[in-house]
């Protein structure tokens, strides 16, 4: 008999009568023969009346007691949804976190899942009943009520669906699947009948918010197909799963941030230790950067550049003026008014001219690239954020998104080390620099692997790219033909190590980025060149430090 996790959001049990309907849902699906076990959250806004009762009281609330409380308002949604069941004539038992068997460790407010139990599930199950779990919540070894923070409810169904080896989670909400970007920008988008574990762990990171990264973490770990679908309209949905399960395409959505402020340190001595001084204060302070960017280092100088949220950018920057100070930086520049576009897909990891389709889309539009970096399947560019919008709609329409065929055709971590050869232009900044470079690039059939370009200053910039060191020559022919009709140079970089942290979370935790840098300083390793996304922060070493490197990391994230 097949097992089918199904869980219902806030806006789908908000009141009595969605709850009564999601009932339905759980009953039919137990009436084609399934076992069926729900997961539910609390009741529409009942999160956040329970927050303002919790101020009214105290303004300094522990977080042991806001976990206690807060975690009611899944048991309401439990027993009322047990209710509704029963009184449709079926047999249903509703459990808590702790009586399922749900532990966790004592990080009240965001604590992770360390094991659960399924003999009470099972039996239940087996006697018949539809099993209703309270999501967001467990035990942890003391007996206190952790709760799993934001997503906390997703991560508990794909967890329990792992554990019970379940045919599918469905993840019931207020929109009808997974979209190639967000409707409310563009009207055009389209639903995805599929996409892959990667890309939504991108797209989810990046804001998507139908899914939390956390929960998409736990169902590519444990191979948990997940279908999400409408609880109010009869909607196909779409299924999140592996990738060799789908057809790689070379862009499955685009993402749009638009809150983003960079900063960038001026001519830092290129030595090891200097990204380490930087974003070991960040991480200290509880500053969570996105986006990194080191360029080549010329005459024993780099920039380092990154970007946090808006919010973060007063703190961001006084500490960033502090360590400039210490390691000798000439000066600290930042930009408030920024947004990142991102396009996503597998499919770009073997496609040739997938960057030049995307930087030419928006230097048509006369859009200016601020920044660049890039994953094994997607490319990030910030740009200035009244382009923001306009940025997303045409990387959209270059890669055909807004139609039928392509967004319904069907369809962690570790450190990897990879021999590559980085090239780097240094050319006269304005809108189509990039698409000239990387229209050129994949004319000459290169495949090009991690794209950096740096922040411009005095309206000059750097673009670098890796390649394999079999492309060497043929990199460097285009690199110096591109440079010669821009008044630029090149530099070449022939032996160089690739080294990427996947699955880190390097935006949703602070001081990620930093167990990466401090290791390999603390080595004597100096690193040439960074680039990040979401999911993976990836950083080029001289080719002799490849293999120490990749152990010194392996270590430092307990790999």
């Amino acid at each position: 008999m097949a097992l089918v996790v199904q869980k219902f959001g806030g806006t789908s049990v908000a009141d009595p009568q969605k709850i009564l309907a999601a009932a339905k849902k759980a009953i039919a699906r137990q009436q084609t023969g399934h076992q069926v076990v729900v997961v539910v959250s609390a009741m529409g806004h009942q999160t956040d009346v329970l927050v303002d009762l919790a101020k009214q009281i105290s303004d300094r609330p522990s977080a042991r007691e806001m976990d206690v409380l807060l975690s009611t308002g899944e048991q309401v949604s439990v027993a009322l949804f047990a209710m509704a069941i029963q009184s449709l004539g079926h047999k249903a038992v509703s459990l808590t976190g702790a009586q399922i068997g749900i532990r966790t460790d004592s990080t009240h407010t965001k604590a992770r899942i360390k094991s659960i139990s399924t003999d009470h599930v099972k039996k239940l199950l087996d006697d018949g009943a539809i099993v209703i779990a309270a999501g967001f919540q467990g035990i942890d070894q003391n007996g206190n009520i952790p709760t799993l923070g934001r997503g906390g409810s997703d991560t508990t169904a794909v967890a329990l669906a792992a554990v019970l080896n379940a045919d599918l989670c469905e993840i019931y909400t207020d929109v009808d699947g997974i979209y190639t970007t967000d409707p409310r920008m563009l009207p055009k988008a389209r639903r995805l009948a599929s996409i892959s574990y990667d890309e939504m762990l991108e797209l989810a990171s990046l804001g998507a918010g139908v899914m939390h990264s956390r929960s998409i973490e736990f169902a590519k770990k444990f191979g948990v197909k997940v279908l999400v679908r409408s609880s109010f309209k009869d909607m196909p949905g779409t299924v999140i799963l592996a990738a060799e399960e789908s057809t790689p395409r070379p862009a499955s959505g685009v993402a749009f941030a638009k809150d983003e402020a960079r900063i960038t340190l001026e001519n830092v001595p290129d030595q090891p230790g200097s990204s380490h001084a930087l974003f070991s204060q960040l991480a200290a302070s509880g500053i969570a950067v996105d986006m990194i960017v080191q360029n080549v280092g010329q005459g024993g100088q780099a920039d380092i550049s990154f970007t946090v949220p808006v919010d973060d950018l007063p703190q961001a920057l006084e500490l960033s003026n502090r360590v400039a100070k210490q390691l000798g930086a000439t000066g600290v520049s930042h930009d408030a008014e920024l947004a990142k576009v991102s396009v996503v897909g597998v499919g770009m990891a073997t496609a040739e001219g997938v960057a030049g389709r995307m930087f030419t889309a928006l230097s048509r539009e006369k859009i200016n690239v601020r920044m660049i970096t890039t994953s094994e399947i997607k490319i990030s560019v910030l740009v200035d954020r009244k382009d923001g919008v306009a940025a997303g709609q045409a990387v959209h329409h270059a890669f055909g998104l807004e139609t039928e065929a392509a967004a319904s055709e069907a369809d962690l971590a570790g450190s990897h080390l990879v021999k590559s050869s980085p090239l780097d232009v240094v050319r006269r900044l304005d809108p189509g620099v990039a698409a000239d470079v990387f229209e050129e690039v994949g004319r000459a059939g290169l495949n090009v692997d991690m794209i950096v370009q740096s922040h411009p200053r005095n309206g000059r910039a750097e673009i670098s790219f890796t390649v394999p060191a079999e492309s060497r020559d043929k990199a460097i022919e285009v690199a110096r033909k591109i440079a010669a009709s821009r008044g630029a140079h090149v530099a070449d970089v022939p032996h160089v190590a690739k080294l990427s942290i996947t699955g880190v979370g390097i935006r949703s935790h602070a001081g990620v980025a930093d167990r990466l840098f401090k290791p390999l300083a603390d080595e004597g390793i100096n690193i040439d060149l960074v680039s990040t996304s979401e999911v993976r922060l990836n950083v080029v070493v001289a080719a002799e430090h490849g293999q120490k490197s990749l152990m010194v990391l392996r270590r430092a994230f307990g790999l």
